[in-house]
């Protein structure tokens, strides 16, 4: 038997066996890696949405006391779970006409502000300004002491009125009431430009006639007045909405509404209340990171049985109405969220 070609057929099995070999450890090298790579992607990636900037964010609120301070109170402790790594910074503001200039400088990233306060806004910025959701609606409310003889907006001629800090909604909002009534706000009233923080106690201690509020109900300040002894009413300004609408276009975003009886009941003796409404929107610009807006957006929807345990107008928050944010476009990071929640 010849077996001179043994040792080199032998020796050419072994090389490719080694070769076969290291193929398939270069295959497990590659299969491990991937498996590593895939690991580190699902420990870094946030769960459940698209992912994000893990840097601060801030969001102007309102003054304090208000509805806008404690529904940012509440959503912040909820965004911690909603956007993990992010610091969530509330600021205090004047209300919905400092909240607009906020975010177009970028001294904020997100606010509340009422519709037709963004619709009034007509500064640098303005076209870079969009909507997250449309939240709840603020009622407009006419406060008086208890033995007032005020039972209408026009009554206030000759009168000292709280009409809401300078850069605040309220002070938009009530201007435009007191010249449905037909009075001048630097003739015919003694106004003073203060707040729901000032206004209970200076009503209170005899330094207001009256005060004029916007805010979701019920306004909690407001209803520590209204019980359990009533020290105040409210006054009804239904019949302003009428002269209201005349009045140009941006008057489109108030509605004639109703504050219900038992909104303030002992303070309404358990009448309901007619007076006007408007749209509140959350509010950012365009540069805001999409996967953020997405993550937030969702948070807010999602977080509306919660808040509104505490913030009773957040119970209103609706996945269907959300998106009638007009006067704004939609963020398209809100876009998204809508279209993977559309039924």
């Amino acid at each position: 038997m010849d077996l001179s070609g043994l040792g080199g057929r032998t020796h050419g099995r072994l090389r490719a066996l080694w070769r076969r070999a290291g193929r398939r450890r270069a295959l497990q090298a590659v299969l491990a890696g991937a498996s590593a790579l895939a690991l580190l992607l699902w420990w870094l990636l946030p769960a459940g949405g698209p992912s994000y900037p893990h840097r601060p964010i801030s969001l102007a609120t309102g003054v304090a006391n208000g509805v806008y301070e404690t529904y940012g109170k509440l959503l912040k402790s909820d965004l911690r779970t909603a956007l993990p790594g992010v610091q969530v910074n509330l600021l205090q503001t004047e209300g919905s006409v400092d909240n607009i200039k906020r975010v177009v400088s970028g001294k904020a990233d997100f606010t509340i502000a009422a519709a037709d306060a963004v619709a009034n806004y007509h500064g640098p910025g303005k076209a870079d300004l969009r909507a997250c959701a449309r939240l709840y609606d603020d009622y407009m409310q006419l406060v008086v002491p208890r033995d007032s003889t005020v039972t209408s907006a026009r009554d206030l001629r000759g009168k000292t009125v709280g009409i809401g800090q300078a850069d605040s909604g309220v002070s938009l909002i009530a201007r435009r009431l007191l010249t449905a009534a037909g009075l001048d706000v630097t003739k015919d009233v003694r106004a003073v430009p203060v707040g729901i923080d000032q206004a209970p106690a200076m009503l209170l201690s005899g330094k207001l006639d009256a005060f004029f509020w916007s805010g979701g109900l019920p306004t909690a300040t407001i209803a520590a007045m209204a019980s359990p002894v009533p020290r105040i009413k409210l006054v009804q300004l239904g019949d302003l909405a009428a002269k209201l609408h005349t009045m140009g276009s941006q008057m489109q975003y108030y509605r004639q509404a109703v504050m219900p009886a038992d909104a303030y009941p002992k303070a309404q003796d358990g009448q309901a209340v007619a007076t006007i409404a408007v749209a509140n929107l959350l509010v950012t610009t365009d540069h805001a990171d999409t996967g953020l807006v997405q993550r937030l957006t969702r948070a807010v929807i999602d977080s509306r049985d919660a808040i509104g345990k505490e913030v009773h107008a957040a119970q209103l928050v609706d996945l269907r109405t959300a998106v009638f944010t007009d006067p704004l476009p939609l963020h398209i990071g809100a876009e998204r969220y809508y279209r993977s929640v559309k039924p």
